[in-house]
């Protein structure tokens, strides 16, 4: 019987908002929940699923078919409840993309770029003052960090600071934190002539909780290497990893 992730008391948290989302109750339906937190935690193949938990194809249609509706999306996004947005945290990290993920043969959306690693994604996170997600995109590995910031920061609540990296130093992020009303604690570039005088160093220090958030994802194989042929397949596994950090945090009585 292969490990699973799932206990009873995240199944009890998990399976209301499934069913909330008209997916069918249905026998299976813990073993096939489970089956896709197998794939997302090994890598391996759909066809290599373990028996156990019913037929591979079976999992993947529902996978499929759940992540073209959107509705692992909406999944992570009822999972993030009463985040502590007072600070919140952005950075990017490239994901390598397997020789398997490419060559999609519909014309749907892949975010697969060239970058010094070859063929990569890229996943521009957003943390609360928890280190918890609130909020990511997918886009190409050749997208910088500081292009996608301002999709990322338009789907974040406003909180007092937003906090970057150097790689995120432009006037035009700058001006977007501040008339959302927080205060932009961004480092300036080495060749800056306004310099880090008024930097919140302190504040800044924190940062680590957006790195510390990719260390806790990446454990997962089909997150830190991108088997996924289509953005929104991909898109589905992060926000499952994602949510799958706020499960153990989310009142079990709760709607």
């Amino acid at each position: 019987m292969p490990r699973h992730m799932l206990t009873d008391s995240n199944w009890s948290k998990l399976k209301p908002i499934l069913l909330q989302q008209g997916i069918h109750d249905k026998a299976s339906l813990r073993l096939t929940v489970e089956g896709i937190l197998y794939r997302m935690r090994t890598g391996c193949q759909w066809r290599d699923l373990p028996g156990a938990f019913g037929s591979w194809n079976t999992i993947y249609k529902r996978f499929n078919a759940w992540s073209a509706a959107g509705k692992l999306m909406t999944l992570f996004s009822t999972l993030v409840e009463d985040p502590d947005i007072e600070w919140l945290f952005i950075d990017g990290s490239y994901v390598k993309a397997h020789q398997d993920s490419t060559g999609a043969s519909t014309g749907e959306a892949e975010a697969i770029g060239k970058s010094r690693a070859g063929n990569t994604s890229k996943i521009h996170l957003a943390v609360d003052a928890y280190g918890l997600p609130n909020a990511f995109r997918v886009t190409g590995g050749e997208v910088h960090d500081s292009t996608e910031a301002h999709a990322l920061i338009d789907d974040l609540p406003s909180g007092d600071a937003l906090v970057a990296d150097k790689g995120h130093d432009s006037e035009s992020i700058r001006e977007q934190v501040e008339a959302r009303g927080m205060k932009a604690v961004i480092p300036r570039k080495r060749n800056s002539k306004k310099g880090n005088a008024n930097l919140d160093r302190g504040l800044y220090g924190y940062r680590h909780l957006v790195e510390n958030a990719f260390a806790r994802l990446k454990p997962y194989r089909a997150i830190a290497t991108r088997y996924d042929k289509l953005k929104r397949n991909y898109e589905s596994m992060v926000a499952l990893a994602c949510g799958f950090l706020w499960l153990p945090m989310r009142n079990v009585n709760r709607p």
